[in-house]
């Protein structure tokens, strides 16, 4: 499917900035779920969510499976580092997030811009197309503002790779800097519709980032075929500095120029109510996750960020 893009997020040419820094050198915030209340979920362990500085989930849970993929026993000690290799290194053996509930009030999700760089989506769970990154699974639960779970619904999500070019050849040149491979390519796009209990999993790697921007996950959600909310998601800054500073592939970039609270889209007011919550699994990849909550009709007024 294709949608017609919006306006320009802004900032400066990318192609300039990138093309300068070498780019193809190829909680509860995490504390406050915007959705919440008690969904009645299964039984199990939630996920720790003490971040990157005390490892991994409790993994002696059933967790959710790529599709085809062979489940293989979870090691239950935690990893001491992020993970390397892309979606290729994943067990998938992670608890569920939102096992305990969703706590105790909804609260309505509001738009973002959609930006310039959608393109083109694929129906598939892991979304990487073998690009390597830190291993990162985003699981999202889409409710109602009665906390119901909202079944049927296509979640349809993208975001740049680590060196901060997204992909696509009816992208704008804004978006992939024009470069051949990114072009080509149809990394870190997906959409996938959600199950009984509002669920969808994406397998992807941790973003990374480009001038004026913080390192977000764009992500539209359709009931019926209808737009419902267009909104974004971000990570703590504190884990996206510990990533972009240390890790392979993001650390040859040097250091980003935009956090949370200096981004010219998200307000500082509203990072942390965009914020996933996450926690490093014993394979060392990232487990994220986060509700949103859907307005009640399309002709219920729509906040924005």
């Amino acid at each position: 499917m294709v949608t017609k893009r919006r306006a320009d997020e802004g900032g400066a040419s990318r192609r300039d900035v990138l093309k300068r820094m070498g780019a193809l050198a190829l909680a509860w915030p995490a504390a406050k779920l915007l959705a919440a209340c008690d969904d009645g979920g299964g039984s199990g362990v939630a996920a720790d969510t003490s971040g990157a500085d005390t490892g991994a989930a409790d993994t002696n849970v059933r967790g959710r499976q790529p599709r085809g993929r062979h489940r293989t026993s979870a090691d239950t000690t935690a990893a001491t580092s992020w993970a390397t290799g892309g979606t290729a290194v994943m067990s998938g053996d992670y608890a569920d997030p939102f096992a305990s509930g969703l706590g105790a009030a909804c609260a309505l999700t509001c738009a973002a811009t959609l930006g310039p760089c959608y393109a083109q989506t694929v129906e598939r769970q892991d979304i990487s197309e073998g690009h390597d990154g830190l291993p990162t699974r985003l699981a999202l639960k889409i409710v109602d503002t009665s906390c119901n779970p909202v079944a049927g619904a296509t979640v349809d999500i993208w975001h740049c790779g680590p060196e901060g070019l997204y992909s696509g050849s009816d992208a704008s040149n804004f978006c992939t800097s024009g470069d051949a491979t990114a072009r080509a390519a149809r990394w870190f796009r997906g959409v996938q519709t959600t199950d009984d209990e509002g669920r969808v999993d994406f397998d992807t790697c941790f973003p990374g980032w480009y001038s004026s921007r913080t390192i977000h996950i764009h992500f539209t959600i359709r009931v019926g075929g209808t737009e419902y909310v267009t909104s974004q998601l971000v990570f703590p800054d504190a884990l996206d500095d510990e990533i972009v500073n240390n890790q392979p592939l993001y650390k040859d970039r040097g250091a980003r120029d935009t956090t949370n609270t200096s981004d010219t889209v998200m307000k500082a007011s509203s990072v942390d109510d965009y914020t996933f919550e996450y926690a490093r699994q014993a394979d060392g990849a990232m487990l994220a996750w986060k509700a949103i909550v859907l307005r009640s009709s399309t002709g219920a007024s729509l906040c924005q960020i």
